[in-house]
């Protein structure tokens, strides 16, 4: 690390988080490529060259309850991480959603006068609202990539931007429908369902047995339907395979690593973890059925502090319900594919759901979020 470079510290604590980290420090790397970023990413934040103190895979968790069993490596990383200003001496904090433990963080980077800028805001227009008083208090500048938001921190005068939705530039297939279909030896002839069970272990443990109850009832409906599930990169292909082995499967599973915008390419529907996979699956126009479960006391506690009526993304930025949700005990595999199959039997309903995506996708804004985030990134660190 060159004494004379910029460093900044950045802080990704889930998947989706990495890609868009990943995507700001290319997009900050062209303005400056001598800078030096390190603290918590994935392999996509890895892959540009940043310096990973902890991964973001053993820190991401769902739900209140599901948080306990990772706290101790989670304390540790941010003692780890405080005690880094001495060491590294950033000269700014960049903290991508992950607002619990960014928070604390950004509280001590405030006591060093190190500079932080927030990107992809917490959600506190969903919950605890409260935070966005403490929010104003702590943070420097926030970068929001939901036309919604800016409202919510406006109102305490923090200084607030939308930049657009990162993934608006990321999604993109890397092959045909065509193409696809040959390269995942699927059959252009069948119906296709695309599963996406979530980026985290525990997400994947709740919803997939519920999605390959739901294939084995597709499996008897159709005339034998393929199903394809990309694994995303925090977690394992042995372990989603494991789960696969212990359910009675007359329905075949494709399980494919990587190329998930593929996989929403070739399916017919997408059966989709509530997320940020929900706002992909809406940039390439999938019809899709979302789902949604944790355990039942941190089902209980959201119940307490959720303030928005639909959780699913693409229904928020849509201002309404153009997704069907399930939620909690509404997920079962007679629900869900009882959503499959109006989805794909109803053209109308198809074709009208197909059609409020798009007009979700043009809300998202214009390509270049990440552009944008890095030049903000940059005038804070010349500032």
């Amino acid at each position: 690390m060159d004494e004379s470079s910029k460093r900044i510290l950045i802080v990704a604590g889930e998947a989706s988080a990495d890609l868009h980290g990943s995507n700001l420090i290319k997009a900050a790397r062209e303005l400056d490529p001598s800078i030096h970023f390190y603290g918590i990413g994935g392999e996509k934040i890895r892959g540009m060259g940043a310096e990973i103190l902890f991964d973001s895979s053993d820190m991401a968790v769902v739900g209140v309850m599901e948080v306990f069993p990772k706290l101790k490596t989670i304390l540790k990383a941010l003692r780890d991480l405080k005690k880094s200003f001495e060491v590294y001496r950033p000269d700014l904090v960049i903290l991508i959603d992950y607002p619990d433990f960014n928070l604390h963080l950004a509280k001590f980077a405030k006591k060093k006068r190190v500079p932080v800028l927030y990107y992809i805001g917490p959600q506190v227009w969903a919950w605890r609202p409260g935070r966005v008083k403490k929010i104003a208090r702590l943070v420097d500048k926030m970068l929001v990539i939901l036309p919604f938001e800016t409202s919510f921190y406006e109102k305490e005068r923090l200084d607030v931007e939308f930049v657009g939705h990162p993934l608006v530039d990321a999604v993109r297939s890397e092959f045909s429908r065509e193409k696809a279909l040959e390269r995942f030896k699927l059959d252009k002839d069948r119906i296709t369902i695309g599963l996406l069970p979530g980026s985290r272990k525990n997400e994947v443990n709740l919803l997939l047995p519920e999605m390959l109850g739901a294939a084995e009832i597709l499996h008897i409906r159709w005339n034998d339907p393929q199903f394809v599930l990309p694994v995303a990169p925090t977690v394992s292909k042995a372990e989603i395979e494991e789960i696969i082995s212990k359910t009675s499967n007359a329905a075949r599973i494709d399980v494919i690593e990587d190329n998930i915008y593929d996989v929403i390419n070739v399916s017919d529907v997408v059966v989709v973890a509530s997320g940020t996979a929900t706002l992909e699956a809406a940039l390439m126009n999938a019809p899709m059925v979302i789902i949604y479960k944790v355990s039942p006391i941190s089902a209980l506690i959201g119940k307490l502090l959720i303030k928005v009526t639909d959780i699913g993304l693409v229904n928020l930025v849509a201002g309404r319900r153009i997704v069907s949700e399930l939620i909690q005990r509404e997920v079962t595999p007679e629900r869900i594919a009882e959503e499959v199959i109006d989805l794909v039997e109803d053209n109308v309903l198809r074709l009208k759901m197909k059609n409020e995506l798009s007009w979700v996708k043009r809300k998202l804004g214009s390509p270049g979020a990440s552009q944008r985030a890095a030049k903000i990134a940059a005038e804070m660190l010349s500032g």
